[in-house]
């Protein structure tokens, strides 16, 4: 099994675990490698370095200063964190889909039960709702967590 490590064309960092080199190519010729992130198809692996792991070998004690192995970087961090935010978001309310304006004017005006929800609206219904004093917020969420929350 090899961990390769690819990046999308919007610059979005990931690991993907394929059989060989030759089969991540072939997956990614038949544009079945996605990003987790955004979707895109246009994905290209990165260079690494291989780790081997030789029997009776001992890695050397690394000096105080040298930050942990584990540290990710900000980029994957902020990446993780937003990842878990939007599954909280899922996780948390309650999808209306192409209802969401009518839904969200029904609490607004005590009509339905205050909770929260998400669904889908566009820029003029959100500026529609905006001007009646609704606050919404677009989340894009990753291709990734769709369909995983219901």
């Amino acid at each position: 099994m090899k961990v390769l490590n690819l990046r999308c064309d919007h610059d979005h960092a990931f690991e993907g675990w394929f059989a060989s080199e030759a089969d991540f190519q072939d997956q990614a010729s038949r544009g079945v490698v996605a990003c987790p992130l955004c979707g895109s198809l246009q994905v290209h692996r990165l260079p690494s370095a291989p780790r081997l792991n030789l029997s009776g070998a001992r890695e050397p004690d690394a000096p105080a200063s040298a930050a942990p192995e584990s540290a990710a970087p900000p980029q994957a961090t902020l990446q993780a964190q937003w990842l878990q935010a939007v599954a909280q978001v899922l996780q948390n309310t309650e999808d209306v889909g192409e209802r969401f304006p009518e839904e969200a004017r029904r609490i607004h005006y005590g009509e339905a039960p205050h909770r929260g929800i998400r669904g889908q609206a566009s820029a003029d219904e959100r500026a529609e709702l905006a001007d009646e004093g609704i606050e919404v917020v677009p989340l894009p969420v990753p291709v990734a967590l769709k369909g995983t929350a219901h």
